[in-house]
């Protein structure tokens, strides 16, 4: 029985030559991500790549993974990600970065928290909000500054995190104006005592942050 002329041999189909490496590379960033929502974060994934945007992908997989199940799911790895993303302009439109959030499938009402905490219109200072959002990754002003450091640096992973020291105090002020516990007097004095560790203009997570031991 003749087959159908709709029908054709494996041989006939086209694969464009792409786009095994294609999928390889979006296989490899899921499972470095771990998105809690693979559609959404893969219609993002490949918006990006279209656009030659930098891709919603984190540097390594964060064990434990967080979950919105069990907490609001931002990490450090995830604000990394963002910084990435929208650090290539002084301010972030805030139409940008709702999209940006949604394809790291995080929650909304965390972005509207963090952005209550210093109401703006249109759009804010990127290194502003990340700031924000690393003040609620940690318990202290020097938490903060930590993961802060952690995400601004450009030495390798596990080095000093050295940040310009300008930079630190610039954000250090803006963060303790917000924490009605921290006097002005308070900071300066704090700064004051930092400068003494200063190298070059940079200053690292080993010239402020002690972490505290557990009780």
């Amino acid at each position: 029985m003749p087959l159908p002329d709709t029908m054709f041999c494996a041989q006939q189909i086209h694969i464009p030559p792409e786009l095994p490496d294609i999928l390889k590379q979006f296989t490899k960033a899921a499972i470095r991500t771990q998105p809690a929502d693979l559609l959404q974060w893969s219609a993002g994934y490949f918006l990006a790549l279209s656009r030659g945007d930098p891709l919603p992908i984190k540097d390594r997989v964060e064990m434990p993974m967080a979950t919105q199940k069990t907490d609001t799911g931002l990490t450090q790895g995830l604000l990394k990600v963002l910084h990435k993303q929208c650090s290539h302009k002084p301010e972030v439109s805030l139409v940008d970065l709702e999209h940006r959030w949604r394809t790291l499938c995080l929650p909304m009402e965390r972005l509207r928290a963090l952005l209550q905490l210093d109401p703006c219109r249109g759009s804010i200072e990127w290194l502003k909000f990340l700031a924000l959002a690393c003040s609620t990754l940690g318990g202290s002003l020097n938490s903060a500054m930590k993961h802060f450091c952690e995400i601004l640096t450009t030495d390798p992973e596990g080095g000093p995190a050295r940040i310009p020291f300008d930079t630190f105090c610039y954000i250090y002020r803006y963060l303790s104006r917000l924490d009605s516990d921290v006097s002005a007097q308070e900071t300066e004095s704090y700064l004051d005592t930092l400068r003494d560790n200063v190298k070059n203009g940079m200053i690292g997570l080993s010239d402020f942050f002690v972490p505290q031991r557990s009780l």
